[in-house]
């Protein structure tokens, strides 16, 4: 029977990969502000126009329910966490950081 043991030296080189990804992905989450958001956005227009006059048809992805209640103002923000929380199961922080993002976003 064949395995592998996994020496200290072992352990250390995964936890500085993990710890690499890790920061790598927090750096990025950073960096991808609303400027780049705009940039986006006006690229995913582009592209949409461009499927349009190719001939291809494209539907854009519907709103979820949080979104468009989100989208109505910030009288309907709580509705919107609520419904964000009831569609993905999370908790109320990421609920509430996911729709305060999503409205930052938008702006």
């Amino acid at each position: 029977m064949l395995f592998a043991v996994l020496e200290f030296t072992d352990f250390t080189i995964i936890a500085a990969i993990v710890a690499v990804l890790a920061s790598g992905t927090a750096v990025a989450r950073a960096n991808f502000g609303p400027a780049n958001r705009d940039r986006l956005a006006r690229v995913e227009q582009k592209l949409d126009l461009l499927l349009t006059h190719a001939g291809l048809d494209y539907t854009p992805a519907t709103k979820a329910a949080w979104q468009a209640m989100a989208d109505e103002g910030p009288a309907r923000k709580i509705a919107a966490i609520k419904a964000y929380r009831d569609e993905t199961g999370s908790g109320l922080a990421d609920a509430k950081r996911a729709v305060e993002e999503y409205i930052e976003g938008r702006q």
